[in-house]
């Protein structure tokens, strides 16, 4: 019996650029001024050049999009945090410093979506869920590393890790958050430092001028 041979849909490709253009076309009109509340699904669709249907085809409503939105987002700032290991290649206060920077330029570059996300977690608890979900997965990540840290013993037992990483994530997430709203990143570089060694010579307890590991 001859076997078939199937030739790959191009349904899912069709459906990833649509998803994306529309994602795309609502990161323009934010940058234009708009707010996401002001947004209608009828301008989103429009601007897409796509019907009211077609848009419901691929996102439930408004709030779907932005979880979507907020999940790439999410994805890769934690890419980024996890990558960085206080005693790894890139460890240490300067290797610290580099990935608050990496993070800054990640959300500079999606400023809009970012605000977006932070103006409806404000009044929706499916947005403000979704976000907290995030910051919870980076204080487990960071409660693992302390307590490594803790049993190698380059961090004082006494430490207590699920406080310090939430001190760490909520504070670092305030501050990167205004840096990106309020600032041009001309001073990124130099914010990233201070937030590092905050708390690389505070949390992690290591004395100036000793190496990462």
């Amino acid at each position: 019996m001859a076997s078939t041979t199937r030739r790959p849909s191009n349904a899912a490709a069709r459906r990833a650029a649509l998803e994306t253009r529309i994602l795309s076309v609502i990161e323009e009109l934010l940058r234009g001024g708009a707010t996401y509340t002001e947004l209608s699904v009828e301008r989103i669709a429009q601007a897409a050049g796509i019907s009211r249907s077609t848009f419901y085809l691929y996102f439930r409503d408004k709030v779907d999009v932005l979880l979507r939105v907020s999940g790439a987002l999410k994805t890769r700032s934690y890419e980024i945090a996890t990558a960085w290991r206080p005693c790894g290649p890139d460890g240490g206060v300067d290797g610290l410093a580099r990935t608050y920077e990496l993070i800054m330029r990640h959300y500079r570059e999606h400023a809009a979506l970012l605000a977006a996300i932070q103006e409806v977690a404000a009044y929706d608890p499916a947005v403000r869920d979704s976000w907290e979900a995030h910051q919870d997965g980076f204080v487990d990540h960071l409660v693992t590393v302390l307590e490594e840290e803790q049993r190698a013993g380059r961090t004082p037992a006494g430490i207590a890790s699920e406080a310090a990483a939430r001190v760490i994530v909520q504070g670092g997430g305030e501050v990167i958050a205004r840096q990106v709203a309020d600032s041009d990143g001309g001073d990124d570089s130099l914010v990233a430092h201070e937030l590092a060694a905050g708390y690389w010579y505070g949390v992690y307890r290591r004395p100036e001028g000793a190496p990462a590991g």
